[in-house]
């Protein structure tokens, strides 16, 4: 799934974990990426592309069973949780981080071409529906309508909704090939990919954060109810 809609996983997040900062939640969601990201400088990982790139059929993430494994992901998950939980005391921040960190895998699994592992080592088999590959218009509906539904749930701002629609109809001719876009610049050229997603989380993470904090949600009577009867006794934090 493509960064935005990574980002706009974290109102989901925010919005079941409302105490939590949106800031730990967002790199959270893209933790993940962001490890794919330094993988690939290092040439730990390896991206490739076909001579002529015309959508993303013809990117291929070759080689990513360090950030990108099942296996990984649910250690990472449940190792940050844990960490967090037990050692610093702080459960509903472990539980938001853990479960933003296991969402990257989900979303990945629903669009990405079969190129996730279950573990690092193992060569099969070989996961993700492979919409990216087989159907790419079907995956940029499929992520278009996540970000908008996440947006919904969250009961954001319209400067959010209209941020969420944008990054998504300005990825829309990575998802055709029959319109033109700066994806033929990244045939032979994998690192610039990586560049080019760097780019994109970091501009989403903060844009998606600072609009974000103009949300229209309020926690729920039964919720403030609950808050009210922990003050009067005391026991809020």
């Amino acid at each position: 799934m493509f960064a935005i809609d990574h980002a706009a996983t974290a109102l989901l997040i925010k919005r079941r974990y409302h105490a939590v900062p949106m800031a730990p939640i967002l790199i959270s969601v893209q933790a993940m990426e962001l490890a794919w990201v330094a993988l690939n400088y290092l040439g730990v990982e390896r991206t490739t592309t076909n001579s002529i790139v015309r959508s993303v059929a013809d990117i291929h993430l070759a080689y990513m069973p360090y950030s990108h494994s099942v296996g990984s992901a649910i250690v990472a998950a449940l190792a940050v949780w844990l960490i967090i939980e037990k050692g610093f005391r702080r459960p509903v921040l472990g539980r938001a981080i853990g479960l933003g960190i296991l969402s990257h895998l989900i979303l990945d699994l629903l669009t990405h071409g079969h190129d996730i592992v279950l573990w690092p080592g193992l060569a099969s088999p070989r996961l993700g529906l492979g919409l990216y590959e087989a159907a790419p218009f079907a995956a940029f509906i499929v992520e278009f309508v996540y970000g908008v539904l996440c947006w919904g749930i969250y009961r954001g701002s319209r400067g959010l909704l209209a941020l969420i629609v944008i990054c998504n109809l300005a990825n829309l001719s990575f998802f055709s090939a029959a319109i033109p876009g700066p994806e033929s610049y990244l045939a032979g050229r994998p690192l610039l990919l990586v560049t080019v997603i760097l780019v994109q989380i970091v501009v989403t993470l903060v844009f998606v954060g600072t609009l974000a904090r103009r949300a229209t949600f309020r926690p729920s009577a039964n919720s403030a109810l609950q808050l009210g009867r922990q003050i009067s006794t005391g026991s809020a934090s």
